[in-house]
């Protein structure tokens, strides 16, 4: 019942009072037992490839005003049902992860090896991907409100974190992953810079090409148009044409005719 009234009550009625502010807890939070989830400071799931690894974040969620009546009467303790919900799908999502592959990947996904589908459900691939995962979790999680009378407002995953024995060879992969990438790049952007040099000195020498033929194809042209006036008028231009040279001419070889 909204604001307003005055509203009776019957004596064998009972009132119930529902906060429907926003509450903000962790994602390892357990109301049942405080103990459960490392003091309910971390939750631990298996990624695909069979590795235990910790999730850190934060959930929001309310009551949901318009199905109060499955957060007073549904279960007993929606709180943690509806956690439980949450770890669950998440523990799942967690599990049969997969990175998304690259457009040019052009394999067949059937080919990968096995180190290349252990590389697409690393957890660096779950790093990479957590905004993926949280509009996962945010799309998932609609149904509460039907079940159990709360809203999943938002889930924000921060943190993964790989067991300890692990750790340092994961940062001798990353640091030897970003060496990779960082010479790739620098080959990529040298490789870039040596096709445009190219492109330049193409349009350049074929600037110049056009420059040297469209001489000839004016000259062409105007020989034509001298032609159509009669063989005469041509020889006149060549005998024009070969006096002036002449006249600039420092030496002349003429074959005399015997």
């Amino acid at each position: 019942m909204g604001p307003g009234g005055p509203y009776l009550k019957l004596p064998w009625q009972r009132v119930h009072k529902v906060d429907v502010a926003i509450w903000t807890t962790n994602v390892a939070y357990d109301p049942e037992d405080p103990e459960a989830n490392r003091g309910n400071t971390m939750l631990e799931a298996v990624t695909k490839d069979q590795l235990n690894i910790g999730i850190t974040g934060q959930l929001r969620f309310k009551v949901s005003e318009h199905n109060v009546y499955a957060f007073l009467f549904g279960v007993k303790n929606p709180v943690a049902h509806v956690m439980g919900y949450f770890i669950s799908i998440l523990r799942e999502r967690i599990s049969n992860f997969e990175a998304k592959r690259e457009v040019g990947d052009a394999a067949p996904v059937a080919a990968l090896t096995d180190v290349a589908r252990v590389e697409g459900i690393s957890i660096n691939d779950l790093r990479k991907n957590l905004n993926d995962i949280n509009q996962q979790m945010d799309q998932e999680c609609q149904s509460s409100s039907a079940r159990y009378g709360i809203v999943l407002d938002a889930s924000l995953i921060t943190g993964i974190d790989p067991p300890s024995d692990i750790e340092s060879a994961l940062a001798a992969i990353n640091t030897a992953h970003n060496e990779v990438s960082a010479q790739v790049s620098l080959a990529q952007a040298e490789a870039d810079q040596k096709i445009e040099q190219s492109k330049r000195a193409v349009e350049i020498q074929t600037m110049r090409t056009e420059a040297e033929v469209q001489p000839l194809l004016r000259l062409a042209e105007e020989l034509e148009a001298l032609k159509k006036n009669g063989p005469t008028v041509l020889e006149a231009y060549l005998r024009s044409v070969r006096l002036g040279l002449l006249s600039r001419a420092k030496r002349v070889i003429a074959q005399v005719k015997p």
